[in-house]
């Protein structure tokens, strides 16, 4: 398909304040710390190999964390005197939220890390954080550079992870990774949230005209690190095998917040987002 996409106008400040602020709200009456698990009652007896590969995969992912930053960053910077206003202004509302984000993404990443040590999954920590380390100099970036794709790609990624994280939990054992499982999925789920809103915004703001954005991110998406982890594909297809995942449906929030906006009074002229509604539900 075509991927010259027309520049889009920011949501009004207003807007993404009232999506901002609650979730941000949340992120602090939700806080948890690192400190606060039981590292004392880990029981790595209880660990599969499933359970310590599909930790190794994860820490790879969450750790991950410098590069995500830098393209959110990069895409809607806050920095630099010939900016235009208006995007000023909205990039520094999706500021606000992006700072609660990485904080509670790094958190995941430093749980994780203490899991792999504590449970023996990694013997050594200067060898795991090294062996992080190779695979967080490899950059990232998304072929995304307008807001409603960046929101969209991330609605999907942050429900798709939330997905994930859920049916790990339902076939684990050890206590200490169900509780930061848990954690962990609920963090995803208020992320999810706040991207909903924003691509929501969008839907009210352009209607039928948003179809475009969101049909290019569906045609080209791909979870983070897909392109650069070692070993992904493998590692992904198996653990998506036996825990019986499948990131795609994550589409089905997608389809669903479409929906939602379609099936709302006096809503005319939504061809474009129908059929999009129709190719989310026949993706293999």
């Amino acid at each position: 398909m075509d991927r010259v996409l027309a520049p889009q106008k920011p949501l009004s400040p207003s807007v993404i304040r009232a999506a901002v602020g609650p979730a941000v709200r949340r992120g602090a009456e939700h806080s948890w710390q690192v400190e606060s698990l039981d590292w004392a009652g880990l029981d790595a007896d209880r660990l599969t190999e499933l359970d310590r590969s599909a930790v190794r995969f994860v820490t790879f992912i969450e750790d991950h964390l410098p590069g995500y930053l830098d393209w959110l960053l990069t895409t809607f910077p806050v920095t630099g005197a010939d900016r235009d206003v208006a995007v000023f202004c909205a990039n520094r509302e999706y500021f606000r939220f992006f700072m609660t984000w990485a904080h509670e993404e790094e958190r995941h990443a430093s749980a994780l890390t203490r899991y792999q040590l504590v449970a023996g999954i990694a013997e050594s920590e200067d060898d795991l954080l090294v062996e992080l380390a190779q695979e967080g100099t490899k950059p990232f970036s998304l072929p995304y550079e307008h807001p409603l794709q960046a929101f969209t790609y991330t609605l999907i990624q942050e429900k798709a992870t939330q997905l994930f994280y859920q049916r790990f939990l339902a076939g684990v054992n050890e206590p200490v990774l169900r509780e930061l499982l848990k954690l962990m999925a609920r963090d995803e789920a208020r992320h999810f949230a706040l991207y909903s809103k924003l691509v929501a915004g969008y839907l009210e703001m352009d209607g039928p005209a948003a179809a475009p954005y969101l049909k290019d991110v569906v045609a080209t998406f791909r979870m983070p690190l897909a392109a650069t982890l070692t070993g992904y594909r493998r590692w992904s297809f198996q653990l998506a095998d036996t825990l019986g995942y499948d990131h795609t449906e994550a589409y089905g929030a997608l389809a669903r917040l479409v929906s939602d906006f379609v099936d709302k009074p006096g809503r005319t002229g939504s061809d474009d987002v129908l059929q999009l509604i129709d190719s989310l539900g026949r993706l293999p």
